[in-house]
This record gives structure tokens, C-alpha cells and sequence, in this order.
């Protein structure tokens, strides 16, 4: 039996040791947790007690301060509080490799599903409002108590996310802890961890608790809402949610990072900078011979001027689909070879990288065509700043919060809730940005007035100096129902990308078409007009983005060519002369993005685009040079 134990604890190790090191789990209790999970022994009751605790005491001294905390708290008063306490009249002690429990999860989900679950699952709702102290009467699910659970869920959420699977499956996952594990109380000394485990046999996620140190029978459980976090301003916005709190002597300034910053980046993404070279020189009649793993380019680059070869060793153009890393090696070696990208482009593709090089054009506030934008690792103190201060002038409050490196509007949130947004920082890293609250529309039959982007295809032929295109046509996408600032996990009202979800419809509409009735619509601003502002916002964000050398900037390497696609929304503003405009908002530029529509409507956009880009040819392309 023993070897059956050592057999069962090493493949529990196997599966789970990176895991539980990760999460500073003690060795000590492996063989313990390893046994309670195959077993599913919950005996979390042998040892604790949930206890009722009246929050304020009226006969007892409460000082000004707290007072005027506990006033700010959700239905003060109201909500029963509740603490964990050990109840085993031998306490608990530390050293027992026995002393680690499981707590079972009352409800995991993905956040866009949140409401949808409590109306349909049964007693979901009902359990909810009962765990967080809101009343709920009778048994149908009501949308103020369903209101109530989506705005307050933020204080008992906690979070992990899957290492493997599709960009979808990896979307972090929140669960509530049940009754017992939600109970447990915040301590900047706390006596427990805990920390949520995904057991792979059963495929389902527990949350695994043990002792810091010895208890004593009455002794609280407590642990650290902000574990990991050292900084005394950072933990406090952390624990805002609990501990409600202004933070508006916090200047809300954001400066640009400094240069560290991002030389830490170039570090992180392992991209060798190119040396010093000179800008190749080619006959006039070369044909070219292109290396590439993108099937869009082979099946649709017909040019004379270019053949594609299998032998990278052998290619003039490097067309690749993923990152090229090692710039120094290939301007040493085969510096008059071309490569579809430049070193340091992320600074332009994510996002919280385009918010810190858009501040050299905007200042502090940034540029008007970027959404106020803060990175919520490194500037939390200043969005919560900013939010309070929105706050209390009374201005529109309403943030969309992106991870920064996914596409496809994957894990990305819309929300009003303070609380909701210092959350999701705990998921992955994140930027939030402020939400386009009066969009231009455009009206769509049947429907109404319907958000809409544009996705323009730009082509960078030189960084310095800087040489910039776009292609003519230009793309749009349109949510399928009308806008209004509600229903903000409503997918289709206020998102445009609809070419991922299934049984979602996708409007499509050929920018051709698209001029006239939105000029019919808006007759005042012609699009030549918003298409000027547009190619003037993309002219400034080029401009910043290679101003500074490498890594503060995309490098000027003379053989890097690259396209890149433009997502933008027109919001209306005014001018500083007191006019109604239509001010290009950019939301994000993508790095090798997919063609295919471009493709398959224009058979010459990836001859257009190598002829612009590798031959500086544009006669008789449809491009047009913005820089």
C-alpha cells in the first residue's frame, strides 16, 4: 500500500508540482492535498466555524474616520459580516502535514456569461444573494437582484486562467469560493494562504487553504487580499474594493515611461538589434526571390518580379508570419536581405506600448486620436485617481478594459465599476481605456443607429525617413444592433467584430458603397474631409513612434519593410475653435494581419502592396503616400 501512496504522489507531482510551486504551496502538505483530492475529503468543518459578527458595536467609541468608511460601504448596516474562526479544541498547527483543505468553488464562469447565468442556472441567483447579503425574494431571477450580484461579485472573485488550449480557452476564468471560503476575511497579517489549484483528473478547479503559522481555538482565519503586493499606495488602490478610500491627491499625470522601460521591453521579447548598414541597392530589373510561410502571399503574389523559393537561404525577402527575433545576425550576415518586419514594432502593436509612445504627441493626456488610456500594472494610482476625479465633476465614467497583447476583442470588458476594473488586473496584464461614449453611428436598415469601425491596411516602407501609405480601400465592421450606453455585456451592441462568433451576423458593406450613404447621412462632413484627419492622426502616430532611436523607437533598419492594419472608430469632439467634429479615435494597430478579404475583392492587393514596399513602386498601384 505504502509503494500505491509513493506511486499516486508522484504522478500528483508530476501533474501539479509547477503549479503548486508557483503558488508557494509547502512540500509538506503535498502528500496530504494529493490524498484529499483523489478522495474529495472537504473536512474544512473539523477545524473552522463560520461566525455572525455585528460590524459596529452603537454603545462602543467609533472615531470620525471610520465612520465615514463604514458609510461608504454597500447598503451599510445591512449586509450581515461574517468571520471564519478555528473552532478545534487543539487548535492548528503548522507543522501537521494534515493542516490543508480544500474549498470548493459555488460558481465559475467567464465574465460575458455572468448574467446570462444567473438568469438560467437554478438556485444560481439565489445562492449569490444570499452568500453576498442581498436580499432576493421568491424564486424567479429578477434583473435588479441579477444588477446587484454583477455589480458586488467583484469583492468575492477570484481568478485563474489555463496554460494550454485556444486563445479562447486561455480567456482567465473567475469563481466564487463557497460560503465557507468566501467568509474568510482580509489581514495585512494573515494567517492562511490560499491559492486555487485546476486538478487535472477530475478537470475541475478547488482552492487549497493552509496555515501560516500555529492557531489557537477562536483564533481568526484570515488572509491577504493583496498577496504579493509590498507597495503601501499599490495595496491600497488594490483593496479598494473592501476598504473604500479617495485617492484624489494621487496627481493623475502620466508621463511617458522612462527609457529602462523600454529597454526592459527589448529584453523581455529576446529581439537582437540590427548593426549599422547601408540601404541596399538593387538592379532595376532584379526579380526577387521570396521566402514565405503566409499561404495568403503564395496564393496571391502573381508580380513578375517576385518567385517564391523554399530555400530561406537562397531569398532576397524574408515574408514571415511570425516575429523575426535576431536582427543583429542578419544585418551582419545578409544585410541586403529584406524582412516584412522592424525591430521594435511592438511599441506600435501592443497596446499599452502605442499608449506610452502616443504620449510624445499628447503629452500626459495623450494625442486626441488615442482613447485616454492608462496601463493598469504600472499606473493603477493614477486611473483610480482620474476615475474619482471624473467621479465627482459628474462626467461620463464608462471604461473598456484590454489585456494587452490578444486580438479579436478576446477578454476584453466594458464596465462603470471600479471595482470590476482593479479586478481584472489580477486575470493578466491590462490597460484600460476610456470608453467612445458618443461614437458616430451609422444607420444600418432595419436596425438603427449601430457603432462601426474602419480598418485601414497602411504600408511602412522606411522608418527614417519616414515613408507611409495606405491602401485605398479600407474596410468596416459593424455591431448589429443599435447603440445605446447599456447592456454593456451586450457582444453585439457594443462590439464590431463579428467574424468570430458563431451564428453571429456579419454586415458587410464595401467601402464603395459605404462613401455615399454615409455622406447621404451626414452631409457636412464629406469623407475626404474625415479621411484627411484620419491619415493626419496615422502621420502623427508614425511620426512618435520612430522620433526616438532604438528601443525607445521602431529602428530605422534600411531592409525592413512592413503592413500593418489600423482599427479606428470616429467619435464626435469638438475643435478649439468650438466646431462639432468627427475626431479619429485609433484603438489598435495589428501586426501581419489577415488579408483575406482583401484578397479575395482586390486579386492585386498583394501585388499593390510588394510592389509599394520592396520595388518603391506605387505607379499604377492603389496607394496612397500619407507621409
Amino acid at each position: 500500500m505504502a509503494g500505491d501512496g509513493e506511486e499516486a504522489l508522484a504522478a500528483f507531482v508530476a501533474l501539479h508540482g509547477a503549479a503548486l510551486r508557483a503558488s508557494q504551496v509547502p512540500t509538506q502538505y503535498w502528500e496530504s492535498l494529493s490524498r484529499k483530492l483523489r478522495g474529495e475529503v472537504f473536512d474544512a468543518g473539523d477545524y473552522f466555524g463560520i461566525m455572525q459578527v455585528e460590524e459596529v458595536d452603537e454603545e462602543e467609541e467609533v472615531d470620525e474616520e471610520m465612520e465615514e468608511q463604514f458609510k461608504k460601504k454597500p447598503n451599510p448596516g445591512n449586509a450581515p459580516c461574517f468571520k471564519v474562526i478555528v473552532t478545534n479544541e487543539n487548535g492548528l498547527q503548522a507543522s501537521n502535514p494534515d493542516s490543508v483543505f480544500l474549498i470548493d468553488h459555488a460558481w465559475t464562469y467567464r465574465v460575458e456569461h455572468a448574467r446570462q447565468q444567473l438568469r438560467l442556472v437554478p438556485g444560481l441567483l439565489h445562492r449569490m444573494a444570499n452568500l453576498m447579503g442581498i436580499p432576493f425574494h421568491g424564486e424567479v431571477p429578477d434583473e435588479s437582484s441579477i444588477e446587484q450580484v454583477v455589480q458586488e461579485m467583484w469583492k468575492y472573485n477570484q481568478t485563474y486562467k489555463l496554460s494550454q488550449g485556444t486563445a479562447e480557452e486561455k480567456v482567465p476564468v473567475w469563481y466564487i469560493m463557497d460560503e465557507f471560503g468566501s467568509r474568510i476575511q482580509h489581514s495585512d497579517q494573515p494567517s492562511f494562504a490560499a491559492a486555487p489549484l485546476f486538478y487535472m483528473p477530475q478537470q475541475i478547479a478547488y482552492t487549497v487553504l493552509w496555515p501560516l503559522r500555529d492557531l489557537e481555538t477562536g483564533d481568526e482565519v484570515t488572509r491577504d487580499y493583496a498577496y504579493g503586493e509590498t507597495d503601501r499606495l499599490i495595496r491600497k488602490c488594490v483593496l479598494l474594493p473592501w476598504v473604500p478610500t479617495e485617492v484624489l491627491d494621487i496627481s493623475c499625470f502620466t508621463p511617458e515611461p522612462p527609457d529602462e522601460h523600454y529597454q526592459a521591453i527589448l529584453t523581455e521579447n529576446k529581439e537582437k538589434l540590427p548593426g549599422a548598414i547601408n540601404p541596399p541597392v538593387y538592379a532595376k530589373d532584379k526579380v526577387f526571390k521570396v521566402f514565405t510561410d503566409i499561404q495568403q502571399v503564395l496564393n496571391n503574389l502573381t508580380h513578375p518580379r517576385f518567385v517564391f523559393t523554399d530555400n530561406e537561404g537562397e531569398a532576397d525577402i524574408l515574408y514571415n508570419f511570425s516575429h523575426f527575433k535576431d536582427f543583429r545576425k542578419l544585418s551582419e550576415e545578409r544585410p541586403e536581405v529584406m524582412v516584412n518586419q522592424f525591430p521594435c514594432e511592438s511599441l506600435l502593436t501592443v497596446k499599452d506600448c502605442l499608449a506610452s509612445i502616443a504620449r510624445r504627441a499628447g503629452g500626459p493626456d495623450g494625442p486626441r486620436w488615442l482613447p485616454r488610456t492608462f496601463n493598469l500594472q504600472t499606473e493603477l494610482p493614477q486611473f483610480i485617481s482620474y476615475f474619482q476625479q471624473r467621479d465627482r465633476r459628474g462626467e461620463d465614467n464608462h471604461w473598456i478594459c484590454k489585456p494587452w497583447n490578444l486580438a479579436r476583442s478576446l477578454d476584453t470588458h466594458i464596465t462603470n465599476n471600479l471595482n470590476s476594473i482593479i479586478r481584472h488586473r489580477e486575470s493578466s496584464p491590462k490597460v484600460v481605456c476610456k470608453y467612445i461614449e458618443e461614437p458616430v453611428l451609422f444607420e444600418c436598415e432595419d436596425v438603427g443607429l449601430v457603432k462601426f469601425d474602419v480598418r485601414y491596411v497602411v504600408l511602412l516602407r522606411s522608418a527614417r525617413p519616414l515613408q507611409l501609405y495606405s491602401y485605398d480601400v479600407f474596410w468596416l465592421r459593424f455591431s448589429n444592433r443599435a447603440f445605446s450606453l447599456d447592456d454593456l455585456d451586450d457582444y453585439e451592441k457594443h462590439f464590431t467584430v463579428m467574424n468570430y462568433a458563431p451564428g453571429v451576423t456579419l454586415k458587410q458593406v464595401h467601402c464603395e458603397d459605404f462613401i455615399p450613404l454615409f455622406e447621404k447621412q451626414y452631409p457636412e462632413y464629406p469623407w475626404t474631409m474625415v479621411q484627411a484627419s484620419i491619415f493626419k492622426a496615422f502621420a502623427d502616430l508614425f511620426q512618435v513612434a520612430s522620433s526616438k532611436p532604438a528601443p525607445l523607437g521602431i529602428c530605422d533598419y534600411p531592409s525592413s519593410r512592413a503592413i500593418y492594419a489600423i482599427d479606428l472608430m470616429l467619435k464626435w469632439d469638438t475643435s478649439r475653435d468650438g466646431k462639432k467634429i468627427m475626431q479619429p479615435q485609433i484603438l489598435e494597430v495589428n501586426f501581419n494581419p489577415d488579408c483575406d478579404r482583401a484578397c479575395k475583392y482586390h486579386p492585386t492587393f498583394f501585388n499593390d502592396v510588394f510592389s509599394t514596399l520592396f520595388l518603391d513602386e506605387t505607379d499604377n498601384c492603389h496607394v496612397t503616400r500619407i507621409v
